[in-house]
């Protein structure tokens, strides 16, 4: 990765020892998609290992370099023990139920071509309908739901569709990831908006280290 600038160099060692530092075996980790280079899932299972390897529980969801995930069925008996990979759907992780898909870019977005994008903006929609579905499901005793998706759900600051059904849902937090240049983690929507609230989670922007879930304090 760092390929992309000096801020990456060792950012595998960086990601681990922040890790192991903040987060206890008895902890959910959620990884909002961008895993792994690789194109094949063989490939790819030396990094799912070295997740796996880290302390606590992991959910993670896919993002659009993840070319080695395919579909989510077929992956499931793959992976390590401690990860959960959710697309379209959700999983309890006890106080709070975690929902989540990869999302895609909107109509609004410059250089969207009906051609090619509308029929996977209408499939990912269609999945977070049913990743949210099933989480009002799993909260039947009012656990809070935290959504992930990987493409940010506001395009210039204003609502996305995504971003609606999110807070039509309602959600509490939203974890997105995707922007790695600081004009765009200028711009980027976080805080708390019609009831959610969202914090941009791309790797570089959190200094190589995780954060705690926002927004959550209030529904626990």
């Amino acid at each position: 990765m760092d390929i992309f600038g000096p801020h990456w160099k060792d950012h595998p060692q960086r990601i681990a020892a922040a890790w192991r530092a903040r987060v206890h075996p008895e902890d959910w980790v959620l990884i909002a998609g961008d895993i792994s280079w690789a194109m094949r899932l063989p490939d790819a299972l030396v990094d799912l290992a070295w997740i796996d390897a880290l302390p606590g529980r992991k959910v993670i969801i896919k993002g659009n370099h993840d070319y080695w995930w395919d579909r989510v069925g077929p992956l499931r008996p793959h992976l390590p023990p401690s990860i959960v990979a959710l697309e379209a759907d959700a999983t309890d992780i006890g106080d709070a139920v975690v929902c989540g898909t990869r999302g895609w870019i909107t109509p609004e977005t410059l250089g969207f071509d009906p051609a090619t994008d509308q029929r996977v903006f209408n499939r990912e929609l269609g999945r977070l309908d049913r990743a949210l579905a099933a989480a009002q499901n799993l909260a039947q005793n009012g656990q809070p739901i935290i959504v992930m998706i990987h493409y940010p759900p506001f395009l210039n600051r204003q609502p996305t569709e995504f971003s609606r059904r999110i807070a039509a849902a309602g959600a509490v937090a939203c974890l997105y990831g995707h922007l790695h240049r600081p004009n765009d983690w200028a711009s980027a929507t976080q805080g708390l908006v019609n009831g959610v609230y969202y914090q941009l989670t791309a790797c570089d922007y959190l200094g190589f280290g995780p954060v705690a879930v926002r927004g959550l304090a209030q529904s626990l």
